[in-house]
């Protein structure tokens, strides 16, 4: 795969699963054998728990948007730094729904093979985003 291929296939995942809220389409863009690697605490780090997570998060945050702002592609891996903004609306990681809007920034590693997704690492900016519910010091209350 060149790095346009692999681009290509992040960017469909983005637009899919959460731009469309298609968390179905998981079962068709990752591997049966995809390992999370930095899996939620209690997320099982296969695809299912991947699928779970994801419908958690859309669920709490209904209005979603992500946004592509750097991406480097290079043999069979891409990383992506992504902005992720919606409004809070249900509860997420045990914070009961805030109504607030937040904007937080997500490091995604992603490795592809014969295109489909096989490994992920994600490093969000969990903190910030506490802060910004009112779940951590530092923020409105």
């Amino acid at each position: 795969m060149n790095v346009n291929e692999l681009r290509k296939l992040n960017t469909h995942f983005f637009d899919e699963v959460f731009r469309r809220r298609n968390v179905d389409a998981i079962d068709e863009l990752l591997s049966d054998d995809f390992v999370e690697h930095t899996p939620a605490p209690g997320q099982d780090t296969g695809k299912q728990g991947a699928k779970e997570f994801i419908g958690q998060a859309l669920a709490a945050f209904p209005d979603m948007d992500v946004e592509i702002e750097h991406e480097i592609a290079e043999g069979d891996t891409v990383a992506t730094v992504v902005r992720f903004t919606g409004t809070h609306q249900g509860e997420f990681a045990g914070v009961p729904a805030t109504g607030r809007k937040v904007s937080v920034y997500f490091i995604d590693v992603t490795r592809y093979r014969d295109g489909l997704c096989t490994e992920h690492w994600g490093l969000p900016d969990i903190g910030n985003l506490m802060v910004q519910l009112g779940a951590a010091p530092g923020g409105p209350r």
